[in-house]
């Protein structure tokens, strides 16, 4: 990894960007292009947790407290830079990991869930005994321990075919997704929008408070409070454009 100065104005972002290349092989290529795909959204957020976000926090914090059989859904990407807080959520919860992959190989989920142990979690994934109707990729293979039985499954940067998927199974569905017009946000049934490694601190310490649901919570309005703070900024801080 590549040394980045910690007074760059966006540091993090690069040794967010510097882990995911660091992963090698562990990381699909397709990866890297959602990645920046979400870094896109995220300086139209202003990189930051707006109160949507927070109230979609709220409100994944209350179903996964209540769920009976809660799974947490992991991605090359989700581990790579979150297994810590991956780990400590499922903890407090408490739920199961399971590595579920797009571009599967099993050198790449043996190498993700070996990431999950030594971040204090026995991850489930490994060895798929459960075929999620309606799917024809790759993550269509899965644990019926798992995702199989899951009642709530939380699916940070996820795609929307599977996630309409698991909808149709009837579980339901947390996604983190920081594209608010992304097929995932908008078929969950609570969509956080929000950077992974900023909204997990967050949603760690709401369910170590027992949230609440939120009854009133509207996941369609929630997107269209973001979508409106969008618009917003991008109003705000367009250039100033000079008369040719």
């Amino acid at each position: 990894m590549g040394r980045i100065p910690k007074d760059h104005p966006r540091y993090q972002s690069l040794i967010t960007r510097e882990k995911l290349v660091a992963a090698g092989e562990l990381i699909a290529g397709a990866g890297l292009i959602a990645h920046g795909r979400g870094e896109a959204f995220d300086y139209l957020l202003g990189e930051r947790t707006t109160g949507p976000a927070h109230r979609a926090i709220n409100a994944a914090a209350g179903l996964l407290c209540n769920a009976k059989r809660p799974v947490i859904s992991a991605n090359g990407n989700t581990i790579v830079l979150a297994a810590p807080a991956i780990a400590e959520l499922a903890i407090v919860i408490p739920a199961r990991v399971e590595v579920n992959l797009f571009h599967r190989s099993p050198m790449r989920v043996a190498g993700l869930a070996a990431i999950l142990r030594k971040a204090g979690i026995e991850p489930l994934g490994e060895k798929p005994n459960f075929h999620i109707p309606g799917l024809a990729s790759e993550r269509a293979k899965c644990c019926r321990t798992g995702i199989g039985e899951a009642d709530v499954v939380l699916v940070p940067l996820e795609d929307g075919d599977r996630c309409q998927a698991l909808v149709n199974l009837g579980k339901q569905v947390i996604a983190i997704d920081l594209n608010p017009l992304s097929r995932t946000a908008r078929t969950a049934h609570v969509t956080i929008v929000d950077e992974l490694t900023r909204c997990l601190p967050l949603l760690i310490t709401a369910v170590s408070g027992k949230a609440s649901i939120e009854n009133e919570f509207d996941n369609e309005k929630n997107l269209a409070k973001v979508m409106k703070l969008m618009c917003v900024r991008l109003e705000t801080i367009q250039p100033m454009l000079k008369d040719e």
